[in-house]
């Protein structure tokens, strides 16, 4: 256990969660609203976007060669950096021609170096910190994650917006893409600038004892693993459920802010980059931390089996907000903030419950640490799957008929959800959490 670190985790925790959650917002989220700002087709935004999440979900496969090469410190610091000169490259790609296939081959770096920075901070928390203070630092680990989110797609998206407008009056023709070039260009000195402050401040992170000596061993020891996850009791069950909790949220959540931006006759809601950001990144992201918290009560309080089905129900709600929002296609900017407000309250409280679904049901054993990983990754496989097709579906269908389908395909997880079996006792696991 490294003194330093463990005597102030305040100066290092925040900012490197922070550094964590910047580069996944930008790529999975403020992404959409650029290349739409920049005249890309909704089909290809959502399937190269999507497509860009590939390596969050497996992250799990080189997490081990992690622990054999180098620190975790350095890893952190180099893709830091390595994340903050793409963000810079990427805002010069942007007034070339064909700039949107250097745009995706850049992100796509920041997509493998994003998720190698999850894995080595992560091990830096784990190793440099004992239990008692990963508990009281917990709380600002997520703070500053969804702080990266409020700045990014709240702070960021709004900035976006008045810039365009100020562009507009000088270089009309070029206004989208300066405003964006700025806004890149401010996340690459971000990141760029906290690698250098981590330098300074962030531990080591020591090695764990059953690390790896070798790449053959790292890999071997990654097969038993593996093999460990599918010899679980109902496992197959279980990844169908982790998959359609998800896969309505990931056919809908690339196109929320296309419909958001479109304009009331395609369909959409006609709003500025400005509205977007200041309800759906700032205010939305409120509701979303009130929501979870309250959800873990609510779960706490009442056992995981007797409220899944409820919860899911809940998680929900939202695609019928975007299904009346598209039917009606209010004005009001009040009406049409409230009703995301709501979604992001109810994608937060339901969201929990898959969260502890994987921790309770699919993690425990040996190796549970790793079989969460891979839970999480069949998650997010689900999720992005379907947002690649998404922006094709919206093409042939329009946005209300779209919606529909999405609640559509929200069906599968409703009869799992009341029909799942649980193979670890859901009372003993709920007194657990309370305790």
């Amino acid at each position: 256990m490294e003194k330093n670190s463990q005597a102030m985790p305040i100066r290092w925790v925040p900012s490197v969660y922070f550094a964590m959650g910047l580069p996944f917002v930008a790529l999975s989220l403020v992404s959409v609203i650029m290349f739409a700002d920049l005249g890309i087709n909704e089909a290809r935004i959502t399937f190269w976007t999507s497509l860009l999440l590939l390596p969050y979900t497996l992250k799990p496969l080189w997490s081990p060669l992690l622990e054999i090469y180098r620190t975790k410190k350095e890893f952190v610091l180099v893709t830091e950096m390595l994340s903050g000169i793409c963000f810079g490259l990427l805002a010069f790609s942007l007034p070339i021609p064909h700039f949107f296939s250097f745009a995706i081959a850049l992100m796509a770096v920041i997509g493998f170096s994003g998720a190698t920075h999850d894995i080595a901070t992560d091990g830096i928390y784990l190793s440099a910190l004992d239990k008692q203070t990963q508990a009281k630092y917990i709380g600002w680990q997520g703070a500053f994650y969804n702080l990266a989110k409020v700045l990014a797609n709240g702070g960021l998206v709004w900035l976006a917006g008045k810039l365009m407008e100020y562009f507009q009056t000088q270089h009309p023709e070029k206004a989208a893409i300066y405003a964006w070039m700025i806004i890149m260009g401010i996340v690459s000195f971000l990141l760029v600038a906290l690698s250098v402050y981590h330098f300074f401040v962030l531990p080591t992170g020591s090695k764990s004892a059953d690390a790896p000596a070798s790449f053959r061993s790292g890999m071997k020891s990654l097969w038993k693993v593996f093999i460990a996850f599918f010899q679980k009791k109902y496992i197959l069950y279980y990844i169908l459920f982790i998959v359609c909790y998800r896969l309505t949220e990931g056919f809908a959540v690339k196109m929320v802010p296309l419909f958001l931006k479109a304009s009331t006759s395609a369909g959409g809601l006609g709003l500025s980059n400005e509205s977007i950001g200041l309800i759906y990144g700032t205010l939305g992201t409120l509701a979303f931390i009130v929501g979870s918290i309250l959800g873990g009560y609510y779960i706490a309080h009442f056992g995981l089996r007797k409220v899944l089905f409820s919860l899911v129900c809940i998680f929900n709600v939202p695609f019928v907000v975007y299904f009346l929002l598209a039917q009606y296609q209010p004005e009001n900017l009040w009406i049409i903030g409230s009703g995301l407000v709501a979604e992001y309250f109810c994608y937060g409280f339901g969201f929990v419950g898959l969260t502890l679904f994987m921790m309770q049901q699919v993690a425990p054993g040996d190796h549970s640490m790793a079989h969460y990983a891979f839970a999480t990754g069949i998650m997010n496989l689900g999720f992005m799957i379907p947002g690649m097709i998404s922006g094709w579906i919206y093409e042939q269908v329009g946005y209300k008929m779209f919606f529909l389908i999405a609640l559509a395909v929200a069906l599968p997880a409703f009869l799992m959800a009341w029909f799942i079996p649980f193979s670890h006792p859901d009372k003993e696991t709920n007194e657990a959490t309370q305790k």
